[in-house]
């Protein structure tokens, strides 16, 4: 498998550096268009625990609400990205596999799904069994519940072999999914554009709603999706062909126990 190196001493990922002090978030206006990046820190050590707050970046439109921060240093990320390419253990034959419409295509990208005891997640006509934590995917859990004070028991990997892998337009508004906790996204690897479409925005002409919101995922970075985003918004990771690395998200996730 590839392994993800970085030589260069800034992060993956281009725009303006993060500003947000810490101990609080910022809030920028509103803005149909936002890339964000960051300084790689100088201690590249993988701390037992991470120091929090962490500085984060509002992203905002209207019924979108996210917040966006760098939560790994490059060498952390580096360390956490190789440890997963060890550890992950992705699905094959039918669970690769989608219903559309009634027919069967093959998932464009490697997917994986982890968590607490017994809980299953549906979407695309898949139901997928979590496999118990690994020991990384459990610290980085932990990691990103210490950074936004949300505790979650699943975790979906997608793992993206390069640019030509990607993800269509979609909610995650499944009824298993807990309303009242929004979902974390931490991105290692190569930087991805990641855009959401407003829902009156889609289909024939496309003009009732706000224009598109793209950002550039960075190595190392975490985007927080809170309610009513995936009411309203449909969120995408397109086609990159100029893009040759391999890149894995993870989502996480609080999956509400049916009895």
């Amino acid at each position: 498998m590839d392994r993800f190196v970085t030589r260069s001493r800034k992060r993956l990922g281009v725009g303006e550096p993060d500003q947000a002090c810490h101990g609080k978030k910022s809030r920028e206006a509103p803005t149909q268009v936002q890339k964000a990046s960051g300084e790689e820190e100088e201690n590249t050590s993988l701390p037992k625990e991470f120091s929090q707050p962490i500085p984060w970046r509002k992203i905002e439109a209207e019924g979108l609400d996210c917040d966006y921060s760098l939560l790994f240093n490059t060498e952390e990320a580096n360390e956490l990205f190789n440890a997963l390419e060890r550890e992950v253990e992705y699905f094959t034959g039918d669970q690769a596999k989608v219903q559309v419409f009634g027919k069967s295509y093959s998932v464009p990208r490697r997917q994986a799904t982890y968590g607490d005891e017994g809980l299953t997640y549906s979407f695309s006509g898949l139901r997928l069994l979590a496999r118990p934590w690994t020991p990384t995917l459990g610290s980085i859990r932990d990691a990103v519940t210490k950074a936004t004070g949300h505790t979650f028991n699943f975790v979906l990997v997608n793992r993206y072999k390069d640019g030509l892998d990607h993800m269509g337009e979609h909610r995650d508004d499944e009824r298993e999914l807990d309303p009242s906790c929004p979902i974390a996204s931490v991105s290692l690897g190569a930087a991805r554009d990641f855009v959401f479409r407003h829902r009156n925005s889609r289909g024939a002409g496309g003009r009732g709603g706000p224009p598109p919101v793209k950002l550039e995922l960075a190595h190392g970075s975490l985007l927080l999706m809170s309610a009513p985003t995936n009411t309203h918004w449909y969120h995408s990771l397109p086609v990159r062909k100029k893009s040759h690395m391999p890149r894995i998200n993870l989502t996480f996730r609080r999956i509400l126990k049916r009895l």
